[in-house]
């Protein structure tokens, strides 16, 4: 199974560039991970939110194929423990999904395209968290199922 997580815009701060790194350099060893950078829209000044999330969405779309498995992270969604996610993770795996997507929206969420097309919504906290840090928590707790599954000592219950 590969996954990917879609995001919009490029990482401008060094230390979480480093970070998603150093997590997909970690996931390796258990599983094919990629980020997919789509970048900022421009001209967003004259583009209503609707506008905005409907291009974005396009773009989302456009790296989605029919038989992937999409999950959105968003503020709305189920939340998980670390082993409930990582349990989640391991059922994605076992049921034959070849390709796991996880998708974090722009500043305005996603598009009704969007959502008609995810087959989950996940929430990584009842807290507010920039999109920046978003990509870094979600692979270090990507990484954290990971190990969960293997029954390495990272997790601590």
């Amino acid at each position: 199974m590969k996954v990917k997580l879609i995001v919009i815009g490029k990482t401008d701060s060094k230390y979480i560039k480093e970070g998603n790194t150093e997590y997909l350099k970690r996931l390796k060893h258990y599983i094919n991970a990629e980020i997919i950078v789509i970048q900022d829209l421009k001209n967003t000044k004259n583009l209503s939110e609707q506008q905005q999330k409907k291009k974005e969405g396009e773009l989302i779309l456009n790296h989605v194929k029919d038989n992937d498995f999409v999950v959105l992270l968003d503020e709305n969604g189920g939340q998980y423990s670390s082993v409930e996610f990582s349990k989640f993770i391991e059922k994605q795996m076992i049921s034959g999904v070849k390709n796991l997507i996880f998708v974090i929206g722009g500043p305005y969420g996603f598009s009704d395209e969007v959502y008609q097309k995810a087959n989950k919504k996940i929430s990584l906290s009842r807290l507010t968290f920039s999109h920046q840090m978003v990509r870094l928590i979600f692979l270090e707790q990507l990484y954290r199922s990971m190990t969960i599954l293997k029954g390495e000592p990272y997790h601590h219950n």
